[in-house]
């Protein structure tokens, strides 16, 4: 799977576009309760068994390098992770914040695959501490239907941050 470009061009009807548009919001606003809401072992569940789940920056991005901070295939993979952060927490207790925009569809597949992307902000409370952006960019998803329901095939996280916190270990 390749790494996305920074902003695709849109090849979906408009009115089509807006109703997947509304479902995706929907998803993510789901995604991202369960992830702020600490249950980070849930987060497996939003993906294919098969998904690809990256976290890169920008510059690795647009110049195709596969170099990530993060790395998991397939939701074995993810479901590995998820328990290690939640069973083995040796970070302080934090608080974390997802803030969506500017969801964009751009393409619905003939195999019924939808193309997305969407801004973002990862902002972090240390509970002995202020609120810190710790992450800002872009979603760039690729869903499919799982029994009627959509699920992230793949979800490549292209951040634009140029100095990261060392401690970046929750899924975005």
């Amino acid at each position: 799977m390749s790494l996305p470009l920074a902003y695709p061009e849109r090849r979906i009807d408009p009115a089509r576009a807006i109703a997947l548009k509304l479902e995706i919001e929907e998803f993510n606003a789901d995604y991202c309760a369960v992830l702020d809401g600490g249950q980070v072992e849930r987060w497996p569940e939003f993906f294919t068994e098969d998904a690809l789940y990256r976290v890169t920056a920008r510059e690795n991005a647009e110049r195709g390098l596969p170099v990530g901070l993060v790395y998991a295939e397939g939701r074995d993979m993810m479901h590995d992770r998820a328990v290690a952060i939640a069973r083995t927490q040796m970070f302080a207790p934090r608080h974390m914040l997802h803030v969506l925009g500017n969801t964009r569809v751009t393409q619905e597949t003939e195999h019924g695959e939808v193309i997305a992307t969407a801004s973002f902000l990862l902002l972090q409370t240390l509970v002995e501490g202020p609120s810190t952006l710790h992450l800002a960019g872009v979603f760039h998803d690729r869903y499919a239907r799982v029994e009627g329901a959509l699920k992230l095939r793949e979800r490549q996280v292209v951040y634009d941050t140029a100095i990261l916190a060392n401690d970046l270990v929750y899924p975005v």
